[in-house]
């Protein structure tokens, strides 16, 4: 299929750093998320939650909770499950894979710690909180499968008693003939890492407010959510109601990372009430509540060898990516564990391959999306493997890189999986990297460091980032239950200035700044002129997948292009009329519309808006319908793929396994660059999240399943302290199948950061050997590798 470009028009905001037009509100204080809605006669929910891992429920009592002053109701499991379905799942790319589902309340037997068991609603959260500790609730204790290795013991307890086993399943893709590739194989290297399990941890928690008219028998939600659209779809699935009855309303968001583009109990939880009590109500989650009630990821091990020439040339990928699981699936199922096996190549030519994934559930919470989603333990597989490989070889790091990457004319490149690489420079991008590496005197600091007897190390990361999820046919195909399409109205009105309407949201990605640059450039107007409206599904397109997938500037920017250019070819129709002129001959610059060359006559947006709305007379063309709007749905053929090499400069100290990070740079491509100054925040958003899930961050369960890191005394993210400085160095690839040739870019810094710190670290003590595996290298972790790598260099000596 081929993309037919827009024509081309001038280019005075994209390209350039525009400052995020949403700011000024959010930094006056007139920002409203969700916690800041009251609608009338709301009252407030809260939610019971299971503090055992595994039991079954044999009694419920709320007899008391009910009774309590201030209360209007109490749902249990079994009054849900009366009137709602069970909690869906869109993502099912395992065939014939056991689908783990629960209702939004247990009914009968609780799988983790933090399962919510029963709600409360009553006139506000103190009085809902006071009667929750009034229900009494008998459990009796089940077998725990706390990991793993747990789950996988030949005896393991049962999560399900009517599967054989706690695989949910599995899948392998096969390329080429790997056993004779590494029958043949000069080197072999194979490692299993791990990599604990995170969240995303929004600033601020989920939350909603339901009000459910039984009278006209619809729904009207207020949802803190990444994709509306999607919420409003689940919801009609789970009640049985028409999806037309259904709106749902997105005010600002205070970060989702993933974490609010799944679809979770408690809105369901909040319709059942409002349902039963004949009021709105609000259910907001708690900060406590957050550790074990939002979507947990990351949880993998990935069992992998790599065959390669003794020149560096790689032959062939084995190994087997173990998705750790909850004790039910969230939205998108296996999807990230998936992800990571159709990644684990990265971006390099590997012609055998055998990886499976496997999908293991465990008495711990639902695992779900996180920014990167499966890619960045797909990164971690091909980046690690490469350098200890490189390592044996005695090669240098980026060299054996550069010898495995498909060549530009090699695009579009099959990775021999699944995914279909559009375009790419790798070689290029890597010189960039190493080139700046050279400019800011890194090799001179670490130099001087060791010969001060310090450690200190560079690493490096090449990344590919799947971005632009939206080819719905392809996506369907691979089993996903849901489009991926991206639709957008751009409307002129009767004064000449524009609207946007788009079904993505901005949850601080600048996605209203960068739609207002695109639609400004192609219709030609001052970009004070676009307003942009998200956030409500009465109001605002359909648009498939929601935000995530790095997909928004892609998919939304590509809608906006294309309507935009048919909006300006009626603008100049309309202004020819008026001027008396062909519209080929006619320009828009800053809203006047005149004759190209001349300096005579001219007429303005305004003008042509009064000509399609008002004054029609003598003024619209004959056969030019009135008012000034277009839609575009954008489907794009395939995905887009950025890429970037990152390097990190870290100082190790050997006597306490701490690591300091000291200073970072990302080379990177994005195809077409709208805001560079956005694009860079993006970039240094995700790779702190990535450094702090490479260093510090992890949901740590004790056998029982009981949650450690339950607050943020233990859980540890990262802050100015310990994220280093960042530079960014730009090239530009244009996506051959998007119109702009715009790639996504939301989600470079988490697939790259996690690989990026075990190589500098190796680099810092080369000198031991030391192999970093596992993710979080704490500074215990760290400390253990480095004694060990001691102890066998001294007994070797």
């Amino acid at each position: 299929m081929t993309i037919i470009e827009p024509v081309e028009s001038q280019t005075k905001y994209t390209g350039t750093r525009v400052r995020r037009t949403e700011d000024p509100r959010l930094l006056a204080g007139r920002g409203q998320y969700i916690d800041d809605v009251t609608v009338p006669k709301m009252i407030e929910a809260a939610v019971l939650r299971s503090p055992l891992a595994h039991a079954r429920i044999t009694n419920i009592d709320v007899s008391r909770a009910r009774a309590h002053p201030g209360v209007f109701d109490v749902l249990t499991g079994q009054d849900l499950a009366t009137v709602a379905g069970q909690q869906p799942v869109i993502w099912f790319p395992i065939p014939e894979q056991r689908i783990a589902k629960t209702h939004a309340l247990a009914v009968d037997q609780v799988r983790w710690v933090g399962q919510a068991v029963a709600a409360v609603v009553a006139v506000d959260r103190y009085v809902a909180e006071d009667a929750l500790e009034l229900i009494d609730i008998d459990y009796e204790p089940l077998p725990v499968v706390a990991d793993l290795d747990a789950a996988l013991a030949p005896d393991a307890p049962k999560l399900y008693d009517d599967w054989p086993d706690n695989v949910s399943g599995s899948l392998t893709y096969t390329a080429g003939d790997p056993d004779a590739a590494f029958a043949s194989a000069d080197l072999v290297v194979s490692a299993s890492f791990r990599h604990g399990r995170a969240f995303g941890c929004p600033l601020e928690p989920r939350g909603c407010i339901v009000n459910w008219d039984t009278f006209a028998g619809s729904l009207d939600v207020w949802l803190s959510t990444q994709s509306p659209n999607l919420a409003r779809d689940l919801l009609a699935e789970v009640f049985g109601i028409p999806v037309h009855k259904i709106r749902v309303r997105t005010p600002n968001l205070g970060g989702g990372f993933g974490n609010k583009f799944d679809f979770y109990g408690e809105e369901v939880i909040a319709a059942v009430l409002s349902r039963r009590t004949g009021r709105p109500v609000k259910l907001i989650e708690d900060r406590a509540e957050s550790f074990v009630a939002t979507s947990h990821s990351r949880d993998q091990r990935l069992d992998f060898e790599m065959a390669l020439r003794s020149d560096g040339t790689i032959l062939g990928l084995r190994g087997v990516s173990y998705g750790v699981l909850g004790g039910a699936f969230g939205t998108v199922g296996s999807g990230p564990p998936w992800a990571s096996v159709l990644t684990c190549m990265g971006p390099y030519k590997i012609p055998n391959m055998d990886v499976t994934v496997k999908a293991v559930m465990t008495n711990r919470s639902p695992y779900g999306s996180y920014r990167g989603w499966g890619v960045p333990k797909g990164n971690i597989v091909h980046e690690r493997l490469i350098e200890l490989a490189a390592r044996k070889l005695g090669m240098d790091r980026t060299e054996i890189r550069r010898k495995n990457f498909p060549a530009p004319e090699e695009f579009p490149f099959f990775t021999g999986v699944a995914f279909t690489y559009d375009s790419g420079r790798y070689a290029d991008c890597l010189d960039l990297a190493t080139s700046k590496i050279d400019e800011l005197g890194w090799r001179e600091r670490q130099a001087r460091a060791r010969a001060e007897g310090r450690s200190v190390g560079i690493g490096y990361s090449f990344h590919v980032e799947p971005s632009a999820y939206g080819p719905s046919r392809i996506l369907n195909l691979v089993g996903l239950a849901h489009s991926g399409f991206d639709e957008v109205t751009v409307r002129m009105d009767s004064i000449g200035k524009v609207t946007i309407y788009s079904g993505q949201i901005n949850m601080g990605q600048g996605t209203h700044t960068i739609y207002a640059q695109l639609a400004a450039d192609t219709l030609g107007i001052p970009m004070d002129d676009v307003v942009v409206i998200t956030g409500d599904t009465d109001s605002c397109p359909y648009t498939g997948y929601g935000t995530g997938g790095s997909r928004a500037a892609p998919l939304g920017g590509a809608a906006i292009l294309r309507a935009g250019e048919r909006l300006r070819a009626k603008i100049l129709r309309i202004a020819a009329e008026l001027l008396e002129a062909s519209p080929e001959d006619l320009q828009i610059q800053d809203g006047q519309i005149s004759v190209k060359g001349t300096t005579g006559r001219s007429v303005s947006t305004r003008d042509v808006g009064d000509a399609a709305y008002r004054r029609l007379l003598n003024r619209l063309p004959e056969g030019e319908t009135p008012t000034l709007e277009e839609v575009d749905v954008f489907d794009p053929p395939n995905m887009a793929t950025s890429y970037g090499c990152t390097a990190l400069l870290v100082e190790v100290d050997r006597e306490t396994g701490t690591v300091s990070l000291l200073d970072c740079l990302q080379a990177h491509d994005c195809g077409t660059v709208i805001n560079p100054m956005l694009v860079d925040g993006q970039l240094a958003g995700g790779l702190a999240q990535a450094l702090g899930g490479a260093l510090l961050e992890e949901l740590v369960y004790d056998e029982e399943g009981q949650l450690k890191t339950a607050s943020f005394m233990d859980y540890l993210l990262p802050t100015a302290m310990e994220i280093p400085p960042f530079h960014f160095y730009h090239q530009e690839t244009p996506a051959p199948d998007i119109p702009g040739g715009i790639k996504g870019v939301g989600e470079a810094g988490p697939i790259a950061g996690v690989s990026l710190v075990g190589s500098a670290i190796d680099d810092a003590l080369s000198d031991l050997g030391v192999a970093v595996t596992r993710f979080p290298c704490t500074p215990p972790r760290l400390l253990e590798l480095i004694r060990e790598a001691q102890s066998r260099k001294e007994g070797s000596a």
